[in-house]
């Protein structure tokens, strides 16, 4: 089911649509600050179960998930000085943040490190989604393994939506794939160089 959301002043009533499917369960693709993403509820266990098959990926390579603000981050992640000054500059932003896990976190989300990774993206729409839900969501990329992220909801719906429960329309996203970076023990490392500028670490 295609659902078309405004992009700048999400509907509150669509908002409450989705989130009642995510509370159920439901996967659903949205709109990112990057591209295209499939989530569910963190804490839905059926959702996650359902959204590692659908990606035919290893339990043990746990998927990032998505916090409505840095406030809602130390709730799930330990997040030193170091670490709060740099998400406070780039957040949202097109950036996964990888940090040290807290007990919150359900262990089907969390590395053999116990880390997890962070996003906060600056989009209204998936920022809408998290707050009603009260509850990060899952985040990975609209395609199927091995195949290219979809960027169109309309392909999306076209190619995997008989798998999802519903695909939000907030037009088109061309971007690509979030830069990923750990900041674990206060240390910047590049995990994945992607749509988030990196040029700022030079200048630390």
């Amino acid at each position: 089911m295609l659902l078309q959301i405004n992009q700048e002043n999400p509907q509150e009533r669509l908002i409450n649509q989705v989130v009642g499917k995510l509370k159920q369960g439901g996967l659903i693709a949205y709109p990112t600050d990057t591209t295209y993403g499939i989530g569910c509820n963190i804490f839905n266990r059926r959702g996650v179960k359902n959204i590692y098959q659908i990606k035919q990926r290893d339990a043990r390579k746990p998927f990032s998930f998505i916090c409505a603000d840095l406030s809602d981050v130390a709730n799930y992640a330990q997040v030193s000085n170091f670490a709060f000054k740099i998400m406070k500059r780039h957040l949202p932003g097109p950036y996964t943040f990888v940090l040290d896990a807290t007990r919150v976190v359900p262990t089907n989300m969390i590395t053999r490190q116990k880390t997890v990774g962070i996003r906060i993206p600056d989009d209204e729409i998936a920022l809408a989604i998290v707050r009603q839900l009260g509850h990060p969501l899952v985040t990975t990329s609209a395609n199927l393994t091995g195949e290219s992220p979809l960027h169109d909801p309309a392909e999306i719906e076209a190619t995997m939506g008989r798998m999802l429960d519903l695909v939000i329309d907030g037009g088109i996203r061309y971007g690509d794939p979030s830069t990923i970076i750990s900041l674990i023990d206060d240390r910047i490392e590049i995990l994945r160089e992607g749509c988030g500028d990196i040029s700022w670490i030079d200048q630390l």
